[in-house]
């Protein structure tokens, strides 16, 4: 005697599966609580062009990381430096 898997079967499993997923991923940070944020999320932050957070970059001004290509900056400097703090 064979006993078959139906759809209903797998969609139950699969949504067990998710449930443990779920309980098992650590808490993913909001936006403002990142502490690193790549080109993107920095210009958009600023509303400023590449060049001018290169230029940023270049002078010193704030903290920046290069990891395999991507240039990420410290949000915390980012706002010291335009809030005047």
């Amino acid at each position: 005697m064979s006993e078959y898997v139906t759809k209903d079967d797998l969609r139950q499993y699969s949504l067990m599966i998710i449930d443990e997923i779920r309980k098992l991923k650590p808490e993913i940070k909001k936006d403002d609580e990142v502490e690193w944020l790549k080109s993107h999320a920095a210009k958009k932050m600023l509303t400023m062009s590449a060049g001018s957070l290169q230029n940023l970059r270049v002078t010193g001004q704030v903290r920046f990381k290069k990891v395999l290509g991507s240039y990420y900056y410290n949000r915390a400097d980012l706002q010291k430096l335009f809030t005047g703090n």
